[in-house]
């Protein structure tokens, strides 16, 4: 009996998917149930499991793009072939051993081990290290991370060339094929990369968008960070980073310019009463965009929490639809590649996006004397179609307020800083 493996819909208004990898080889033996294909939108990927057990002909090659229902591969349930059984450990070892959960680090915590640099079983570079300290990231997480991942057939075919020319350990990492010769390599866009280039190249020209700039001095969140962050851990599970301080201050001030959280529906100019603030987020396959849902409703830690959680699934490739679609505001942080002052590109429909940067020591006067704090820039691009420079200048300064005075976040000052980290 020949059975044949149908790309379903990964969701409303998608039409045709990309075949991005697949998992078993032509006129191998699948079993029922396993994972045989993944699949790329412009929103997700999709794994495709086998429907029955037998010799799969698989008809797509990778690379190409395939309408929503079209066949893609045959299973052949009569053919005599070796069946391999369907890897029932992978799903439960996930679960006992998540990459990077409040829990492991807890028990961590309790048995008293600290994961150290030495320890682990690769090596970071400076960039790498900073970058994790920046975002208060585990070395234990990263380890925990990297060692849930597929190895597939193409990095065993690297490590058989590699091992067949002889080449160490150590060669591999710093010969990589750059310099000297005139090759050049093409290969088809994702449609997750061709859907970005269409969103982005539509809003600049359908939009009337325009960026404001500021500095905040980072010096009080600093101290605050520096002061609580280990009670803050203790008690939440998870590390006081800066995007809830930002995120926190964005909801507060869109409560005073809803105009920022609004966006134009035809001919008509649609203003929402909540904040699904929108994370983007730099993941194997492109930039995403996770949305914090009711953001203004949230405290620091729900906030850390949730951002955490949705760059998990984000690294791992398995955010679905429902949470990247629906954002009224974005909050994009290109400071953890290094950059120093950017303009970000709104995020259609939406009106409005932060753009967060490198915190650097510069001098600046205070009380009218030099002295030198760690100031950051921010930008905020907007639609000037249906928000005016006093309600994105005065947005701006209200966040620069904010965070430059973290206790106003919590009923203008008048209660603690404990108050507003709940600790």
């Amino acid at each position: 009996m020949i059975i044949d493996i149908i790309v379903p819909s990964p969701g409303e208004s998608i039409s045709e998917v990309q075949i991005a990898n697949w998992l078993v080889e032509n006129g191998a033996g699948v079993a029922k149930d396993t994972e045989i294909v993944e699949v790329d939108s412009d929103k997700a990927t999709l794994s495709i499991t086998s429907e029955a057990s037998g010799k799969i002909e698989i008809l797509v090659e990778e690379g190409e793009t395939v309408e929503v229902g079209a066949i893609i591969a045959k299973i052949d349930t009569e053919a005599e072939v070796e069946i391999a059984e369907a890897p029932k450990a992978e799903v439960p070892k996930t679960a006992e051993k998540p990459a990077a959960t409040p829990v492991k680090q807890q028990e961590a915590e309790e048995s008293g081990k600290e994961v150290k640099e030495e320890d682990l079983d690769f090596k970071l570079s400076p960039l790498a290290r900073k970058l994790m300290e920046e975002e208060n990231i585990e070395a234990s997480e990263l380890e925990g991370f990297f060692k849930s991942l597929r190895v597939g057939v193409k990095d065993i075919e690297f490590f058989k060339n590699a091992k067949k020319e002889g080449i160490s350990k150590a060669t591999v990492t710093q010969n990589d094929g750059w310099g000297g010769g005139r090759e050049q390599k093409t290969q088809k866009m994702s449609m997750l990369r061709k859907k970005l280039a269409q969103r982005l190249v539509s809003v600049k020209n359908e939009t009337a968008m325009l960026t404001t700039f500021n500095e905040v001095n980072m010096t009080p969140i600093f101290e605050i960070r520096k002061k609580y962050k280990e009670q803050f851990k203790e008690v939440h599970g998870v590390g006081l980073g800066f995007m809830s301080f930002f995120t926190k201050a964005c909801t507060i001030a869109i409560k005073q310019f809803p105009q920022i959280n609004s966006m134009i529906d035809g001919d008509e100019v649609k203003t929402f009463e909540y904040a699904d603030v929108s994370i983007a987020v730099s993941s194997p396959k492109g930039l995403v965009v996770p949305v914090v849902r009711n953001a203004e409703t949230m405290s620091l830690a729900e906030i850390e929490a949730d951002i955490k959680r949705l760059a998990i699934k984000a690294r791992d490739g398995k955010l679905s639809l429902e949470e990247m679609t629906g954002g009224t505001f974005t909050i994009t942080n290109g400071g953890v590649f290094g950059s120093m002052l950017s303009t970000p590109i709104i995020n259609p429909p939406q009106s409005a996006i932060l753009g967060m940067h490198n915190i650097v020591e510069r001098p600046i006067a205070v009380n009218g004397k030099v002295e030198i704090h760690p100031i950051m820039y921010v930008a905020l691009s907007y639609d000037h179609r249906i928000v005016d420079g006093r309600e994105s200048v005065g947005f701006l300064v209200k966040v620069k307020e904010l965070l430059e005075n973290p206790e106003k976040m919590l009923f203008d000052g008048a209660e603690p800083v404990e108050r507003l980290l709940g600790v």
